[in-house]
């Protein structure tokens, strides 16, 4: 019986493409069913690939949140990020392409059609948010998508909501090819707690700061310590580019930080289930975004 079970698993790897800002850590993060990625209404919050694992029956589906892809990127972090998401489609077993409904067939997600049909690669096709524009509006979109070189199926989702997802979810179990999981079964990603709590202080950062600060923004976390009644004491760095951007982020009195350190400390409880202590510290690293060593760390390609 056992042998048997072992024949019928499957388990692979579907990469999650898109523009920016198009609902791919929102989706993943529903795909899973839990907090794994990110999610900021500002472009490019995704920076590293984050690996989602979601269990269906004998299927391990292993997803991969990769940054939006974007036709123009000039700066070297931009480049690096462009060159991990196509890295991580080429890797994939299958790629799921996710549409905007409102933006439909914009520039950048011709460019990455343009860019499957090149590498021969099919991609499943989401259109997401479809709960934000007229119905009569995702028909003739649909259509323009069906091209029969790069779509070789198209859904119609809300990652918000869940209206469609689990339609979705059982199209790309049926890609995985037969084999053993490829991660334990009680694992629910492969990023590590000191960098999903950094990505966690980024994304409050995002939200609070809004669009005042530029990108040259990073969070590291510097010690992690276990502490004997169960609890966790966590030190972070954020890391600006710009004496003026260490103000923005410390905000009047100390008060912008000592909030983004609430909310991300109220998250990391949850999700960690026990008592944080965050400790947050602002630095000015002029170039940190020319820094090999950062990229290392976010799994990013600095010669890209």
């Amino acid at each position: 019986m056992m042998a048997k079970m072992t024949d019928n698993k499957r388990a692979g790897f579907v990469a999650i493409l898109g523009a920016p800002n198009v609902g791919k850590s929102t989706l993943i993060n529903r795909l899973v069913g839990a907090k794994v990625s990110i999610v900021s209404p500002k472009v490019q919050t995704t920076r590293a690939r984050v690996r989602g694992i979601r269990i269906v029956g004998a299927a391990q589906l292993v997803l991969v949140d990769t940054p939006g892809i974007f036709h123009d990127a000039k700066r070297r972090l931009e480049r690096a990020m462009v060159h991990a998401a196509w890295s991580g489609a080429q890797d994939a077993d299958a790629i799921l392409l996710l549409i905007d409904a409102e933006r439909g067939l914009d520039s950048n997600t011709r460019n990455i059609r343009d860019g499957l049909i090149k590498s021969g690669r099919k991609a499943v096709v989401a259109i997401n948010k479809i709960d934000q524009v007229a119905h009569e509006k995702l028909l003739p979109l649909a259509a323009s998508l069906d091209d029969g070189a790069s779509t070789e199926r198209i859904f119609m989702i809300s990652a918000l909501d869940g209206h469609g997802v689990e339609d979705l979810l059982d199209h790309l179990v049926g890609l995985l090819p037969k084999g053993p999981w490829l991660y334990p079964e009680d694992q629910l990603s492969d990023i590590s707690d000191r960098l999903l709590a950094a990505e966690i202080t980024r994304e409050k950062l995002f939200l609070q700061l809004h669009q005042e600060l530029p990108y040259s923004l990073t969070v590291e976390t510097e010690s992690w310590r276990e502490l004997k009644d169960g609890s966790v004491r966590i030190e972070q760095i954020v890391y600006v580019s710009r004496s003026t951007h260490k103000a923005m982020v410390l905000g009047k009195g100390g008060q912008r930080i000592k909030s983004v350190g609430q909310d991300a400390r109220n998250e990391l409880q949850d999700l960690l289930d026990r008592r944080v202590h965050l400790f947050l510290f602002v630095k000015v690293r002029e170039g940190w975004h020319d820094d090999p060593e950062r990229y290392r760390d976010l799994g990013l390609e600095f010669n890209s």
